[in-house]
């Protein structure tokens, strides 16, 4: 079965009454989501928090103090909306951090039944695989991922256990991250008193949220484009077989603009969202607006610009942005892989022309992700009769959202992040990082 497939159909590992938590650390803004599951029912969102995000830069910690006030505060939100409080998180990584790599596994049977304890074993040998470092930085494995399995050259098998052969061959997606910067992230979560489950990668987790089935087995690139990082996926026969980020955001556009328009950083993401567009239209020119100075309170020392400068800020940004997509991926020997389909998540692709201009310069079909199976407040259930949430507002139901609920998915069914390093030093790590505190707290 497919990824979408297992957590459709699959019943939720958290016990009736369990609460579950999603957090979202990103660039400008910390997300977290509670939901509740339910016996019989689909589990519900109860509790929704988010504030903006003080202490990461480029998606890493640049200040923990900061960083913790802003989680601690979204957490709190969360926990009061759900009358309840939690103890563990499923946490994202995203952007520059994350690297891939794909290794080629076989076992031999001898004739006999595949057995889950088979595809345990070649999840272990996998993971010794891993690197332990990339372009020059120790990394720690976060995902061990079964692309595809070939059974005595039988291929695109999905799930081999019951099967019979003599040489069963795995292909494993490896995703790891950055140490340093993770084990800051996850020291920083422990400051706040909670313990991180299980990190994921963004962009696969906004594949999970956004996608449909076809999407996944034909070939998709997903695309979560946040305020201080870019980050891909790569979707093909069900699965994620690539992941990748670039440094470069929706802040790198807001700060184009207060250097370009002299402004400050508040009043360029003002324009931004109000006149702001990737794709230049004749009427800009006639369209004149304010532009606030900086150290100028007084209205009248506002500059009058027209519409078309404001915009020919913006769009070299963003065509940078996925043309640097684009070469990685080209680089990666995915580009074909993905097929012709792209799916843009995040709070940057919500600037208006965004599709346009990513479908020029990918010359790919492109829309906007939502979280699909993240329904309404009044939907009880998927379509397809599987799992889905209950309970999500509309203000936080759009692509700014999707790597949230997706995080939620994974929660839910722990088995859609397969295996990494990670889960087996994170309790020690936090551990640690609560004596830490405490001592700190004492003296």
């Amino acid at each position: 079965m497919s990824l979408l497939s297992n957590w459709l159909f699959a019943k939720p590992r958290a016990a009736q009454g369990d609460l579950i938590a999603a957090l979202d650390v990103g660039s400008s803004k910390i997300v977290c989501f509670i939901a509740r599951a339910e016996k019989n029912e689909p589990p519900r969102v109860i509790g929704i928090g988010h504030h903006v995000s003080e202490g990461v830069r480029n998606g890493a910690v640049a200040n923990i103090d900061a960083l913790q006030r802003s989680i601690s505060q979204a957490v709190a939100t969360a926990e009061q909306m759900a009358g309840g409080t939690i103890e563990r998180v499923t946490l994202n990584v995203a952007g520059p951090l994350l690297q891939s790599q794909t290794v080629n596994i076989e076992l031999p049977l001898n004739g006999r039944e595949v057995h889950e304890s088979d595809l345990n074993r070649i999840i272990a040998q996998g993971q010794t695989l891993a690197p332990d470092e990339a372009q020059g930085h120790a990394v720690e494995l976060i995902h061990t991922l079964p692309v595809n399995y070939t059974l005595d050259s039988q291929k695109g098998i999905r799930d081999p256990i019951g099967m019979t052969g003599s040489l069963l061959q795995t292909q494993l997606h490896l995703i790891s991250a950055t140490f340093g910067p993770v084990r800051t992230l996850v020291a920083t979560i422990a400051r706040c008193h909670l313990d991180v489950e299980k990190l994921v990668a963004a962009p696969y987790a906004s594949g999970l949220a956004c996608l449909v089935e076809d999407e996944m087995d034909l070939g998709c690139l997903v695309v979560d484009m946040g305020a201080g990082t870019t980050s891909f996926a790569v979707f093909f026969d069900g699965n994620v077989v690539y992941t990748g980020g670039i440094p470069v955001g929706g802040a790198h556009v807001t700060s184009d603009i207060a250097r370009g328009l002299t402004t400050s950083l508040a009043h360029a993401e003002r324009l931004k969202t109000l006149y702001g567009n990737a794709v230049p239209s004749a009427m800009d020119e006639r369209e004149v607006i304010d532009v606030p100075q900086v150290g100028e309170e007084a209205p009248e020392n506002a500059n009058h610009v027209p519409r078309s400068h404001l915009i020919r800020i913006i769009q070299p940004r963003l065509e940078e942005i996925f043309e640097l997509l684009r070469t990685h991926l080209e680089k990666s020997g995915f580009a074909e892989t993905a097929g012709r389909r792209v799916v843009l998540t995040g709070g940057a692709s919500q600037l208006p022309g965004v599709r346009e201009l990513a479908q020029r310069v990918l010359d790919k079909q492109v829309r906007l992700g939502r979280p699909l199976r993240v329904a309404r407040p009044l939907s009880v259930a998927s379509k397809s009769g599987g799992t889905s949430f209950t309970g999500l507002a509309e203000a936080t139901s759009g692509p700014a959202f999707a790597t949230t609920a997706g995080l939620l998915a994974v929660a839910m069914q722990p088995e859609l992040a397969a295996s990494g390093s990670f889960g087996e030093l994170s309790s020690a790590a936090n551990m640690l990082g609560r004596v830490g505190l405490w001592v700190k707290q004492s003296l």
